[in-house]
């Protein structure tokens, strides 16, 4: 029986990685700050999939909750054998617009506590010889849209790392780079999402299976969707000049 820790796991794509993970027999820890969701998923879980399911309440933002989930993924008497790092959400202004301490909140869920908390559970795993750790970065890790991209470039490039580190081990490490993806996240930061096309949509189910299909292959990055594959590669390529003009005009005020 394996043992699966999600991140912001009451919503969007972290929701959908505990319903699957449950799916194929995994017991889960649920981690996320409201309370009342991660019992209620708790509670659906173990009536649909008969499976154990432990509820960590923890504010990322928050050094002491990020020790006490680093402290769970480090035990050996009930030891995890996947990690989902893949709680976040973004900040609706631009950088010098926000505050800065909203903007180290930003950094302390979305870097920070995925080094940590792949720390914790890179050394564990490491020393059973088996285990995954998926990171959920963005396909935004290969532009330059602000600090939601700074800190998902190093959720990529530190994944990338960490995967080089554990060759050999028994023990992968993956970076997810999804695209515009059917969840609460861009409600929850109120960004007007209207004018995008359908066909850039991404569909949670469909991308945490094929994401999970790619950590069994050990695929170190996980870039789900046709379109969403070429534009990466397309970006890998293009000049970085070229990269950063666009997301100036992304920028540039209308009025």
């Amino acid at each position: 029986m394996s043992t699966s820790l999600v991140t912001g796991a009451t919503a969007g794509i972290g929701r959908e990685f505990a319903l699957q993970l449950a799916a194929r027999g995994d017991d889960l820890v649920l981690v996320a700050r409201d309370v009342a969701r991660l019992e209620a998923l708790a509670a659906e879980l173990r009536t649909s999939r008969g499976v154990e399911v432990e509820v960590l309440s923890a504010d990322l933002t928050r050094r002491e909750d990020v020790a006490r989930v680093a402290d769970r993924l480090a035990s050996s008497d009930a030891p995890v054998d996947v990690l989902v790092n893949n709680a976040g959400y973004s900040l609706k202004k631009s950088f010098l617009d926000n505050e800065v301490s909203d903007e180290e909140a930003l950094f302390d869920v979305l870097s920070r506590a995925v080094l940590v908390l792949s720390h914790a559970a890179g050394r564990a795993m490491r020393s059973r010889g088996h285990g995954a750790i998926i990171n959920v970065s963005s396909v935004a890790s290969f532009i330059t849209s602000g600090t939601y991209s700074a800190n998902k470039a190093f959720v990529t490039v530190f994944t990338e790392g960490l995967a080089s580190e554990l060759a050999g081990s028994g023990v992968t490490a993956t970076a997810l780079c999804p695209g515009f993806t059917h969840t609460e996240f861009h409600e929850r930061a109120e960004l007007d999402m209207s004018r995008l096309p359908k066909f850039m949509w991404l569909d949670a189910p469909r991308l945490v299976r094929d994401a999970l299909a790619d950590v069994d292959k050990g695929k170190v990055v996980s870039v789900p969707g046709r379109q969403y594959k070429a534009i990466v590669t397309a970006l890998r390529v293009l000049p970085r000049p070229l990269v950063r003009s666009r997301a100036r005009s992304a920028h540039r005020p209308s009025g």
